[in-house]
């Protein structure tokens, strides 16, 4: 597991809880940055997605982030081209994928005790494989991936889908998230929301 240090959970004030998968419950972020450059380098755009604008705009979907980096650099990429490079690309650094020990600690004590939900960015087939390469894909009572929405977060629609199916008022529901558009969605979808501070040496330096 990799650890982010300490962070405060509260104990009640809640009725379900939905996490964010990449950079919240897991710490896969570095191998979709890889994933990432490699993708854009097999499609000539080599360089072109630098850390800091990555990391800003985690939490979105490929499609989303492919467009939005056609028109920052003046591109004609094809984002379903990309969007499957980046894909399995990210595939073969499945095994580099590891649990956020804090995180996943307070998902293990809430088994049994209250509903909890995947909010994603992600598709379902890698997410789904994500799960399963950490062991806890059994933990959650419902997965909402951006295959299930019209609008990825920074919209609260992931949010808002997936409290509708856990049966709680978004009001009564706490969200753990790492990246800013995931905060801001579950800020718009009206919970409560706990900022997860990203995985310690998780970059390279």
């Amino acid at each position: 597991m990799t650890s982010v240090g300490p962070i405060t959970f509260p104990l009640d004030g809640y009725d379900a809880v939905i996490f964010d998968c990449d950079g919240t419950l897991v710490d896969s972020m570095p191998a979709h940055f890889e994933a990432w450059c490699e993708a854009l380098a097999l499609h000539g755009a080599g360089g072109v997605f630098k850390e800091d604008v990555f990391i800003a705009m985690g939490g979105r979907p490929t499609l989303d982030i492919v467009i939005d980096l056609n028109s920052q650099n003046d591109l004609k990429l094809d984002p379903e081209a990309v969007a499957f490079a980046k894909r399995e690309s990210f595939l073969k650094r499945m095994p580099a994928v590891r649990l956020i020990k804090e995180v996943a600690e307070f998902a293990e004590s809430l088994r049994g005790k209250k509903p909890m939900g995947i909010a994603t960015g992600g598709t379902r087939m890698v997410v789904e494989k994500t799960l399963q390469a950490v062991g806890c894909s059994d933990w959650f009572d419902e997965v909402v991936t951006a295959d299930d929405v019209k609008e990825g977060k920074p919209s609260p629609e992931i949010f808002l889908r997936a409290a509708e199916l856990l049966g709680v008022e978004p009001s009564r529901c706490l969200v753990l998230e790492d990246a800013p558009a995931g905060i801001l969605a579950a800020q718009r979808a009206g919970m409560q929301v706990i900022a997860i501070p990203s995985p310690l040496e998780s970059f390279p330096s």
